[in-house]
């Protein structure tokens, strides 16, 4: 292919110089025949070599051939052959034959058939390059999208390998969560029992000077009752049955009062029970005044059988015409139970570092509010108000919270106020603060009536 792309440079160089010869007579009379001749021989030996390249089973090369073989023919063997005949004729005299003659009268005839087969052929090739150069860009773009079709199924794939191990990570987080809601859930209710008995704690002191009382009642009326069976006898043996008889009634009223002892003792131990019981409870109907009373003093008592060097001014007032409220008077006892402890603690701290002029107080009171609208009832109010150093601005926002004290170490759990919140929000009522520092604090429990 090399051979034959160099024998066509040097036809047409043998052209350009054969057309340069023409413009100069001067040297085309001596050296034209010669080109001329030189020419012809270039084309024959190219056109001798074309045959050979035929062979070849290269397709593109085929195509070039075949597009300039008419050309390569005309000016290989046929103007060859006509120009030899024609040196002939000038130098010999030797006369043409017919088909020469018939060359001369249809060379222009010719030579436009080899351009026309040259511009077909060329026009061919040009068109199949043409589709070749499309169906290259055709297939590059489906190429492209089959990468991108590629890509994407990779990209899905990896998304969806993706997917199932971030459900597979979600499925594991969550049983963990539910494994730690459960284990909290267990923890919560172990801290609001550990509340309830640290509540019981504070009580089991008052509860025993409580109980003490009716118990002291009861051993007195019966060692009255035992010596007042034994002057009745005594009157029995000597006939004096207007005395056994008034010794009788003694005896009868001192049983009902050892009987009324008795069962306020055994009201104070139901009561501690109910304080202590884990269970929800039932609503019933309550004399909120006498249940903020007794855990008054229940509490009173309790702190003062803690420290001997505890005391406090206890006040009340209790609205008479409250009357009974349904509630779950052990929830709500612990919440008044956790409100004057509070309450006694803060006036104690003062009391520590504040001089002989300062009356630590706690005062409870209750209330009803007919016309504020918390059912067709109204609403009733419970008061525990103290004359401590109140709560400080910075933290008053967080003592509903869980955990949250200002006690020291050791001193509370933190769960007493968010307890109280709860309970007295299942209540459908709420707790109200107000507070100024250095002066006090009152907590109040709204309920609905």
């Amino acid at each position: 292919l090399n051979f034959y792309n160099y024998l066509i440079l040097l036809v047409w160089l043998a052209v350009f110089l054969i057309f340069m010869i023409t413009i100069s007579q001067f040297w085309f009379d001596r050296i034209g025949d010669s080109l001329a001749v030189l020419f012809y021989f270039f084309m024959d030996i190219l056109f001798i070599t074309i045959f050979l390249i035929l062979f070849k089973k290269e397709v593109k090369v085929n195509f070039r051939i075949l597009a300039t073989l008419p050309m390569m023919f005309l000016f290989g063997p046929i103007y060859s052959m006509q120009y030899i005949y024609q040196l002939a004729d000038k130098y010999f005299h030797v006369k043409q034959p017919a088909f020469v003659q018939w060359i001369n009268d249809w060379n222009s005839l010719l030579t436009l058939i080899g351009i026309l087969w040259i511009m077909l052929f060329f026009s061919w090739l040009l068109f199949k390059r043409y589709q070749s150069i499309q169906q290259k860009l055709v297939q590059e773009i489906i190429d492209k999208e089959r990468m991108e079709k590629e890509k994407e199924a990779e990209k899905n794939l990896l998304i969806s390998q993706q997917n199932e191990k971030l459900e597979k990570q979600v499925s594991e987080r969550t049983r963990e969560l539910q494994s730690s809601i459960e284990n909290l859930k267990a923890t919560q209710s172990q801290l609001i029992q550990s509340e309830k008995m640290a509540s019981l704690g504070e009580l089991t002191a008052g509860i025993a000077h409580e109980i003490q009382n009716p118990l002291n009642f009861v051993n007195n009326f019966s060692e009255v009752n035992k010596e007042l069976l034994v002057e009745m006898n005594e009157e029995i043996e000597k006939g004096n049955y207007a005395d056994v008889k008034t010794i009788a009634k003694d005896i009868t009223d001192n049983e009902e009062k050892i009987n009324h002892h008795g069962k306020r003792a055994d009201a104070i131990v139901k009561g501690m029970l109910q304080h202590s019981s884990s269970g929800t409870g039932k609503k019933e109907p309550t004399d909120i005044n006498k249940l903020a009373d007794e855990y008054l003093r229940l509490a009173y008592h309790g702190l003062r059988a803690k420290d001997k060097s505890f005391n406090a001014t206890m006040k009340t007032d209790f609205d008479e015409t409250i009357g009974h409220i349904n509630i779950i008077p052990q929830d709500i006892g612990r919440v008044i139970l956790n409100l004057i402890t509070n309450a006694f603690y803060v006036v104690t701290e003062k009391k520590k570092n504040s001089d002989d002029e300062y009356e630590p107080t706690v005062t409870v009171s209750t209330s009803r509010s007919p016309l504020l609208g918390r059912g067709v009832g109204g609403e009733v109010s419970i008061s525990v108000k103290d004359n401590g150093n109140g709560i400080p601005q910075k933290v008053l926002d967080k003592i509903f919270q869980p955990f949250f004290t200002t006690k020291p170490t050791g001193k509370g759990t933190g769960l007493g106020l968010s307890l109280s919140y709860d309970i007295v929000k299942a209540h459908g009522g709420e707790i109200k603060v107000n507070t100024k520092e250095y002066e006090g604090t009152e907590f109040t429990i709204i309920l609905p009536a």
